[in-house]
């Protein structure tokens, strides 16, 4: 994180926004602008900010935790409208490509602690969508890390066996180191090895949307279209907090931040420690030309030089149109213009960008087994894009806990294009730490926890290394 984007905060763009492919495919559904009740409550126990998936799964371990209290959840725009309902759609836990990061800022324990977390997240997914019969597009089966150059596989080879050595749990992933072998799995030209083990893609909107109406039918109030623009100490009671909004006041005991990149506009302590980050995602048609494409079977992470990396998700059990996410070779021309025009930080109405879609069509004509180099002449069907704002914070991890020195406001945040991997068990973290209990028994990494030294000594540098996860 560049000293610049330590500045850099805004609250979500009120109109002119991209629609994703998840929203595009749900509108009409009233729950987009649901609000329960015509009127804003005037008094709450707890205000949640924001209805994505981290607002939503909160409220969801709040009813559960205290069935009777009153418990609001306020959104500027529409239902789940933000990061969540703009991803890429995988909930892909990493199993070992962080580690030398992690291990490097936070030694070798917290390292494994934060991979573990991701292994048990996507757990709580698959349990809650199996459980509950959720309909949302939901595909599990093995996801496959590809490096298609030799850095790249020189990389991935060293981290690996580091991990391994340090005593991570591998049995669960298969790994390929013949370029032959690894090319014919994936069905990747240039691929120079393959990773693989188990993870899901998703129609994220509609699994968030499962869990708000189970919410609501318990008794929660979602307000949609109501931004708050400021908390301040209630002069009333001692110990609550007003939030305000653009339709009125809500009187609260306590307030949960699940705003994600938004959360420094409306918190400024949080101001260096949590960035918005615009990505972009291109939703790409299997073209006709492709007669001799296999059909993909995986999700992907591409491994190409220098960090870059480009997602795949195929809806394997949606519509079967491809997203090509994460950080492909274009984005560092996205960034420079970023950089020259640091207004669009917040921006998510911006649907594509040249050097990432020219990016996406290169990949996929150049690396894809079967697709046509014809394609290189047929740029439409690669730009149908849009974007997603997200939370990077100043360490690369989210923080979770009661923001130092407002007693009675929470925040989960900062997930870093990773929350899929993150949200179902940090927002049941730190509901647990609302009600009393300790941080251990939270059962998240330590390093998660927002904490004043941690805060104090991110803002003192302001460096990051959140380049750890960076995909929408």
């Amino acid at each position: 994180m560049k000293q610049r984007d330590c500045q850099r905060f805004g609250f979500p763009k009120p109109a002119g926004y991209s629609i994703s492919h998840w929203l595009g495919s749900v509108q009409g559904d009233p729950l987009l602008s649901h609000r329960t009740t015509p009127e804003l409550p005037q008094f709450a126990d707890i205000v949640i900010i924001g209805s994505g998936m981290s607002g939503t799964v909160i409220a969801k371990h709040l009813t559960e935790t205290w069935p009777t209290k009153k418990i609001v959840v306020i959104e500027a725009r529409l239902f789940c409208s933000g990061a969540t309902g703009r991803n890429a759609g995988h909930c892909k836990p990493d199993q070992w490509r962080g580690f030398l990061e992690y291990q490097r800022q936070f030694g070798t324990e917290q390292a494994m602690k934060i991979l573990q977390n991701e292994q048990q997240t996507w757990s709580e997914v698959v349990r809650y969508i199996e459980e509950n019969n959720v309909e949302c597009e939901h595909w599990t089966g093995p996801t496959l890390d590809v490096p298609i150059t030799p850095e790249a596989a020189r990389k991935a080879n060293t981290i690996f066996e580091r991990y391994k050595a340090a005593g991570g749990k591998v049995d669960h992933i298969t790994v390929t180191h013949n370029p032959q072998e690894a090319a014919e799995i994936s069905q990747m030209k240039n691929a120079q090895a393959c990773y693989a083990w188990p993870a899901s893609t998703l129609h994220p909107w509609k699994l968030a949307a499962h869990v708000m109406r189970e919410n609501l039918r318990r008794g929660v109030n979602l307000q949609t279209n109501t931004r708050a623009t400021v908390i301040v100490p209630s002069p009333k009671k001692a110990g609550y907090w007003i939030v305000k909004t653009e339709r009125g006041d809500i009187e609260c005991a306590q307030v949960v931040h699940a705003t994600n990149a938004y959360s420094s506009a409306l918190e400024p302590s949080l101001r260096g420690l949590i960035t918005p980050r615009p990505q972009m995602c291109n939703r790409v048609t299997i073209p006709e030309t492709a007669t001799d494409f296999a059909g993909f079977k995986n999700s992907y992470g591409i491994l190409l030089g220098q960090d870059d990396l480009i997602s795949i998700n195929p809806r394997l059990n949606g519509d079967g149109a491809v997203l090509f996410g994460g950080s492909n070779p274009g984005q560092g021309e996205f960034m420079k213009w970023l950089d020259q025009n640091p207004e669009r930080c917040i921006d998510d109405g911006m649907t594509g960008h040249d050097a990432i879609n020219k990016a996406v069509q290169a990949f996929a004509v150049g690396e894809v087994k079967g697709w046509s180099a014809d394609e290189l002449q047929q740029e439409e069907p690669y730009t149908h894009a849009w974007s997603g704002i997200m939370g990077m914070s100043a360490d690369g991890v989210p923080f979770v806990g009661e923001l130092p020195g407002l007693a009675g406001q929470w925040v989960c945040a900062g997930h870093n294009g990773h929350g899929m991997a993150r949200i179902f068990t940090t927002a049941a973290g730190l509901v647990k730490l609302m009600a009393g209990s300790s941080w251990a028994e939270s059962q998240l990494p330590e390093v998660f926890q927002i904490t004043v030294e941690r805060a104090e000594r991110l803002r003192a540098g302001c460096k990051a290394s959140a380049a750890v996860v960076a995909r929408i």
